[in-house]
C-alpha cells in the first residue's frame, strides 16, 4: 500500500515532537517506557486530527468540539486507564509549548474523562509472605537448587519484601549502594530519583551472608543479584520467573508479581500503625493519593477485626 503522508506534514510533526521528546529524556528524566508512551500518545493524536484533514499546524487554534471528537473516538479504541494516560501526556505536551511561547491555549485542561475504576491493590498476607521466602531453604534441602541459587533467591524475595523496592530498583541494586551501617539502600526509582529504602534485619543478615559466601565480586559498582552462573546481572524479567517457581512450590496465586509484593509490603506496614506520609516515602510515591489506595486495605483489616473482638460489632 502506497504511504500518502505529505513528507511536509511528518516534517511539521517532528518539529513539534522531537523537542517534547527531547525534554521528557533529559529534562523531566523520565524513563524510557514513559517517555515512549508520551511519544505515542501524542503521535496519536496527530495521526486522528490528520484524518480528520487538520494537521499539526492547526494545534495553535483546536476548537472545543474537535477533542470532543477525538475523546468520543478514542474511547472506542482505549480502555479507561490509557486514554487518562494518553490525555495527560497531552496535557503535559501542550504545557511545554506553552511555557515556549509556541502555544497559547491548552485545550485538554479542565476537560471530562470516564471516571476510572479503582480496584484494591492485591496482596499476600503476612503467613502467606513466610510460606513465599521459606521456599529456596525448601529446595536447597531437597538438592533441586544450589546453594548459590537458594541464596540468591532468598535474598532477591527478602529485599522486594523487606526494601519494598520496585524490580528494577531491585535489578539494578549494586554493593556500592548499601549502607551497611545503617541497614539502607540508595536506590533509583521513576523520575531517576534517588530515595533510601531500609532493608530490615532479615533482608540485610541474608545480603551479609550472600555477599561472603556465594557472590563473586562485590566492588561498588558489582551488582547484587545475578543470573545463575554468577556473572551477570539479574534481569527484571528473569526475577519474576524466578518469583513464579516460588509461588507454585507455596500453592500461592501465580498472578502475584514483584509489585504485588512491594504492595504486600506497603499494606503489612500500615496494618502494623506505620505512617501513611512515611509510607509514602518509602515507596518513593510523589503523591500522597498513589499512596492512599492501600489505606483501604488497612480499613478493612481494621473492620474485620472490630466485627470478630466487639460485642457490639
Amino acid at each position: 500500500m502506497k504511504d500518502e503522508t505529505d513528507p511536509k506534514e511528518e516534517a511539521e510533526i517532528d518539529r513539534w515532537v522531537g523537542p517534547f521528546v527531547d525534554y521528557l529524556d533529559s529534562e523531566r528524566r523520565l524513563s524510557r517506557y514513559t517517555v515512549r508512551n508520551y511519544r505515542a500518545a501524542v503521535e496519536d493524536f496527530l495521526g486522528w486530527l490528520r484524518k480528520e484533514n487538520a494537521g499539526a499546524a492547526d494545534l495553535a487554534n483546536l476548537p472545543p468540539r474537535r477533542i470532543r471528537g477525538f475523546l468520543i473516538e478514542a474511547q472506542h479504541r482505549y480502555s479507561k486507564r490509557t486514554l487518562h494516560n494518553h490525555v495527560s501526556a497531552l496535557r503535559t505536551f501542550f504545557r511545554y509549548w506553552i511555557l515556549r511561547k509556541r502555544l497559547t491555549v491548552n485545550p485538554f485542561t479542565g476537560i471530562t474523562l470516564p471516571k476510572l475504576d479503582r480496584p484494591l491493590p492485591k496482596f499476600l498476607t503476612e503467613r502467606q509472605i513466610r510460606r513465599l521466602l521459606d521456599g529456596p531453604m525448601q529446595l536447597l534441602e531437597n538438592e533441586s537448587v544450589s546453594a548459590f541459587q537458594a541464596w540468591r533467591d532468598r535474598l532477591m524475595m527478602e529485599l522486594l519484601y523487606g526494601g519494598g523496592l520496585r524490580v528494577s530498583e531491585l535489578a539494578g541494586l549494586n554493593y556500592g549502594s548499601i549502607d551497611w551501617g545503617n541497614g539502607i539502600a540508595r536506590v533509583l526509582g521513576k523520575g531517576k530519583k534517588e530515595r533510601l529504602c531500609p532493608l530490615g534485619t532479615v533482608a540485610l543478615a541474608c545480603l551479609r551472608k550472600f555477599k561472603a559466601e556465594y557472590a563473586p565480586k562485590t566492588g561498588y559498582a558489582d551488582p547484587v543479584l545475578l543470573t545463575n552462573d554468577g556473572r551477570n546481572r539479574l534481569y527484571p524479567r528473569q526475577a519474576q520467573l524466578i518469583l513464579k517457581r516460588y509461588l507454585a512450590l507455596a500453592g500461592l496465586p501465580m498472578d502475584i508479581s514483584p509489585h504485588k509484593i512491594r504492595h504486600s509490603y506497603a499494606t503489612h506496614l500500615l496494618n502494623n500503625g506505620a505512617d501513611l506520609r512515611l509510607v509514602q516515602e518509602l515507596l518513593g510515591h510523589a503523591n500522597l493519593s498513589t499512596t492512599q489506595i492501600y489505606t483501604h486495605v488497612s480499613v478493612g483489616r481494621l473492620q474485620e477485626v472490630y466485627r470478630k473482638a466487639h460485642p457490639r460489632a
